[in-house]
């Protein structure tokens, strides 16, 4: 492949929408890690808006972001060893979802990115003495998590299923 077929290929999977390594990016290609940072900054002499993050390099303005819905079970005690594994791997925690016999789909927003989040949400729960929506369905529940790559969900999911917390 040419150097110029070889950058539109980096466009191509950029546009993707995922955040690719340097590293990545170089065993995709065939070249080295070298070769990649060199067309890297041909291709941002051209124009295109792209960023380099600790974890890549992603288009500008084309980060789209990635969600995936996990069913989980575990008791009452478990909760903020499930979320913070979420976080810490990444994730964004956007719901808690239970089906209810009577009501059907019960769903709660939680919005939380960050063990700062997850600290203000678990004394919240106990400032209220109010029970999770999980507690509900003995334990059963989804959570729709979202995350910067199918890469980093898939991590989540991993340590998720490692823990125990995810159901089959």
């Amino acid at each position: 492949m040419d150097a110029e077929a070889r950058r539109h290929r980096i466009i191509e999977i950029l546009e993707k929408g995922d955040v690719v390594s340097g590293s990545e990016l170089s065993s995709r290609l065939g070249v080295s890690r070298q070769v990649v940072v060199q067309d890297i900054a041909i291709l941002r002499a051209a124009g295109k808006k792209i960023l380099s993050t600790p974890q890549g390099y992603c288009l500008e303005g084309n980060m789209q972001r990635k969600t995936r819905i996990f069913a989980c079970k575990h008791d009452m005690d478990k909760v903020y060893e499930e979320l913070s594994t979420i976080v810490d791997y990444g994730g964004k925690v956007l719901d808690v979802i239970v089906e209810h016999p009577i009501y059907g789909e019960l769903k709660g927003y939680l919005m939380i990115s960050s063990r700062y989040d997850l600290d203000n949400f678990m004394k919240s729960i106990k400032e209220s003495q109010g029970k999770l929506l999980s507690s509900l369905t003995g334990g059963v529940h989804l959570h729709t998590v979202e995350a910067e790559s199918e890469a980093v969900l898939d991590r989540i999911e991993k340590a998720l299923r490692e823990k125990g917390f995810l159901m089959d």
